[in-house]
């Protein structure tokens, strides 16, 4: 903390000890307040402005400070002023002293509350951007909860002051017409249960439960004004419509009818989705030839004969496909149509919030459903460079059609997808280069796990051009090329036979209906929805690459699940999707693979944190496959061995990082890791060593050196 900080931390507890310590707060009691109410009515009625102002302001001030003394104060009022007037000066001088409490909690505790809660202060944002408002004030209606508890509660979020005046000022208005109304009659109140009874707190609580119940009333109204332009359908044909027979699709579709409920299952391209069919399965199968051609490079490092690999491309293709196919029957029409699902191989549309129009080969079919499931996906992104639509562009979906190895590759994206492709294509034959507008590669990741990566990718040949932004693409007599511009300087030109666009991929929202819904759509093109996954349709959802916020097919079925049993409960229950601890791995070589926070994403975001490197050059295992490129790097709260997040960069970094994400995950520590036996030697005693460095440098110096004396007086020296 901040010395200033610090000076007001000690004014407000030296003020709470004059309280409670030195008794001042006995001048504020129901008893005190009969004792002196005849001088202070004299006061008042002899000083009318004055004395109104000094109760205002000592009011603001207890208010401020956090001490107990509003419900005295709030009588006096009562019993000073009358009804109205008492009610006015009450009303604004705790919305200002409350106020106040906010912005010094804000200022002196937030930050450092925050950094100690690591990602989930951002959760808890989230949830008081969306909700805060309604719980703030259903808790101003109930006296019950302690004023001041809220007041620094809601300092230590991202509440705007403004939205926490005006809900206070409304929210506490109740109560303190009930508290003035009472100080009007307070010769006749003797303690304070005469004020607060049983039966007036239950009050209280009914009414607490108003705006929450007003804020479910709203969202129906707004979803009868969505719906009112579709007519509702007597009966349905299906409790869920799934559109997507992708990650996200299948997962849908698999719980539906594994709960017997009747599911039509829509996809309008190939079974699997982008994962099977153009993503995960086919570039890891390629991924995995061009690590064994680069093996055989490097076998001389064992003591083996090496020499170039002959690498039949076509050959290689063709096992990318067999892998494709060998994973094929686990997403097929079979299966899913052998497990209840209704498979419809078609164009789906959405004609209104219970309708889908299928266009099949025998012709149009409607469904009617209950709920509907939007998991289209994404496609690749394609920018709008002058020239590229004529240059016979390759994207990750167009890739496996190659027949031929491409002499030089030009990859247009330095992320995750661009460096896997562009490091395998190198290793397989191929003059690679990379372009990428920012000055790394893997910009998501920590600068020194990206820098790994881009050694390993210049060792294997690729031309890694970062800083250069590809203006347009240009042919001439047989020869086509990039004209690129280095951030802020020269322009070169890239030549190529073949263009890979790898710029990420964007959601597909777009020629199945959502624009006649008017279905809203976030920046960043992905569909709106809440925290159940539940677009503003009631019964329509959405998850996995459509809805974001991660494009991965272990997010997509998680989200899946979520979508999917809320969508067939409609409304009974409702689960939240819980994304706070995802996992995701670049399969580069070496791999990078993370988890929560990393060091980068902790320094944008004012987090505090301790850092554990383990460098896997001292892991015996690493050592014996010759593999010691790489770390494994723990975030830690200060002093606490709570994991906020961990990067690990080298091989098996996919495999090792489930250990800490299960960690993560159940709330374990390092300590827990610590403490678990790990096979001797494997991998896995990475994520141990990890641990121990950790707990190596959080040993107590006086600790240490008492030991020594404890152990030399056995030894018979002395103490």
């Amino acid at each position: 903390m901040r010395p200033h900080q610090i000076l007001i931390l000690a004014l407000l507890g030296a003020a709470l000890w004059s309280w409670f310590g030195l008794g001042l707060g006995d001048d504020f009691t129901l008893a005190a307040l009969h004792q002196h109410l005849g001088m202070l009515s004299v006061l008042s009625q002899a000083h009318p402005l004055g004395f109104a102002a000094s109760y205002f302001l000592i009011y603001v001030l207890m208010t401020a400070i956090s001490v107990p003394a509003d419900v005295v104060l709030t009588l006096a009022g009562g019993a000073l002023f009358g009804l109205i007037w008492g009610t006015v000066l009450v009303s604004f001088a705790s919305a200002i002293g409350a106020s106040l409490a906010f912005l010094s909690a804000r200022f002196v505790l937030r930050n450092w509350v925050r950094s100690r809660l690591g990602p989930s202060a951002a959760t808890i944002d989230a949830g008081v951007v969306r909700d805060g408002p309604f719980y703030l004030f259903a808790l101003r209606l109930v006296p019950a909860f302690p004023f001041f508890l809220i007041n620094l509660t809601m300092g230590l979020t991202s509440m705007p002051l403004r939205t926490f005046y005006w809900v206070s000022q409304a929210g506490m208005l109740a109560g303190t017409l009930v508290f003035v109304n009472a100080g009007t009659q307070l010769a006749g109140i003797h303690a304070l249960s005469g004020v607060v009874s049983s039966r007036l707190l239950l009050s209280f609580a009914l009414l607490g439960v108003f705006p929450l119940a007003a804020r479910s009333v709203l969202t129906r109204l707004q979803a009868r004004r969505l719906y009112k332009q579709w007519p509702r359908p007597l009966r349905f044909d299906h409790n869920l419509v799934v559109i997507g027979a992708g990650a996200a699709g299948l997962v849908s579709a698999y719980i539906a009818a594994a709960a017997k409920a009747r599911v039509a299952l829509v996809e309008g391209g190939r079974m699997g989705g982008d994962c099977l069919n153009f993503g995960c399965v086919p570039s890891k199968a390629l991924i995995h030839a061009a690590r064994l051609a680069h093996q055989i490079r490097q076998a001389h490092r064992l003591g083996l004969g090496s020499g170039p690999p002959h690498i039949d491309f076509g050959a290689v293709m063709a096992r990318v496909h067999a892998a494709v196919a060998e994973v094929a029957p686990h997403d097929s029409v079979a299966r899913y149509t052998a497990l209840g699902v209704e498979v419809l191989q078609g164009r789906a549309r959405i004609t209104s919030p219970w309708t889908v129009e299928v266009d099949l080969p025998q012709g149009r079919k409607v469904l009617a459903t209950r709920a509907i499931v939007i998991a289209a996906g994404a496609a690749p992104l394609v920018p709008p460079i002058p020239g590229l639509a004529d240059s016979g562009y390759l994207t990750s979906d167009t890739l496996w059609g190659l027949c031929e190895l491409p002499q030089r590759l030009l990859v247009l994206g330095g992320g995750p997808i661009g460096c896997e492709l562009a490091q395998a294509f190198a290793r397989l034959g191929s003059q690679v280069t990379v372009l990428e507008m920012l000055p790394r590669i893997l910009q998501r990741e920590d600068p020194d796990a990206a820098e790994l990566v881009a050694r390993s990718m210049a060792a294997d040949g690729v031309c890694l051009r970062t800083a250069h932004k590809a203006l347009r693409v240009e042919r001439e007599q047989g020869r086509q090329w990039v004209l690129a511009q280095q951030d802020g300087g020269e322009q070169i030109e890239v030549e190529f036979d073949t263009l890979l666009c790898a710029l990420g991929r964007t959601p597909r929202t777009t020629g199945y209906g959502l624009e006649e819904l008017g279905m809203p759509l976030r920046p960043n093109r992905t569909v709106q929805v809440d925290a159940t996954l539940r677009t503003p349709y009631p019964n329509i959802y959405a998850c996995g690459d459509v809805a974001g916020p991660y494009q991965f097919t272990h997010t997509a079925a998680h989200q899946a699940w979520t979508a999917s049993v809320n969508a067939l409960l409609d409304g009974l229950w409702r689960f939240k999707s819980d994304i706070s601890v995802i996992p995701w791995t670049t399969f580069t070589d070496p791999e990078v693979a993370h988890v929560g926070l990393n060091a980068t994403e902790a320094a944008a975001q004012g987090v505090a944190c301790e850092v554990t490197r383990y460098e896997l050059s001292e892991l015996d295992r690493a050592i014996t496959e010759d593999a010691t490129q790489g770390f494994v790097k723990v975030l830690t709260l200060p002093g606490k061995d709570k994991i906020l997040g961990v990067t690990i960069v080298g091989q098996h970094a996919g495999e090792l990082l489930a250990e800490f994400t299960l960690a993560m995950r159940r709330g374990l520590g390092l300590g827990a890791i610590l403490g678990t036996v790990h096979a001797y030697p494997t991998w896995s005693e990475a994520a141990k060593a990890t641990a121990g460095q950790w707990k190596r440098g959080h040993v107590s110096p006086r600790a240490l050196a008492l030991a020594q004396r404890l152990f030399a007086w056995r030894r018979g020296e002395g103490w």
